[in-house]
């Protein structure tokens, strides 16, 4: 297996629980096996963070697992902005991130060699 695809970025734009629990079951196995998997919230999933973050959320536990290890980068600046949830993400500890007019950017992370799926 070649670098490349040992290191993986999952932009995560959807802001679909049953969807996102994907990225952070395989973001989490990635790093079980030894593989580089990170998340980078996009989109309306950015709405997901501070829901995520609620005790009683069924994946809080996978969210919180994740945010532990490291595995999630940060969440756009400018959609947490729009949609009106960027002091709750901030309270979460998660992120703000955009380098590209407020959005996080992919040609840094294949410039690195990662492969980048989206959700």
């Amino acid at each position: 297996m070649n670098q490349a695809h040992e290191k993986t970025v999952f932009f995560a734009f959807r802001g679909d629980a049953m969807c996102f629990i994907h990225v952070l079951l395989n973001g989490l196995d990635m790093a079980e096996k030894g593989m580089e998997g990170r998340i980078v919230i996009e989109g309306e999933a950015v709405r997901l963070v501070p829901a995520m973050a609620a005790r009683d959320h069924f994946l809080h536990q996978l969210f919180s697992r994740a945010r532990e290890q490291g595995l999630i980068v940060g969440a756009c600046r400018a959609c947490s902005t729009k949609l009106e949830v960027a002091d709750a993400v901030r309270r979460t500890g998660i992120e703000l991130i955009g380098d590209m007019a407020g959005h996080p950017a992919m040609a840094p992370w294949l410039a690195r060699g990662y492969r980048i799926l989206t959700f």
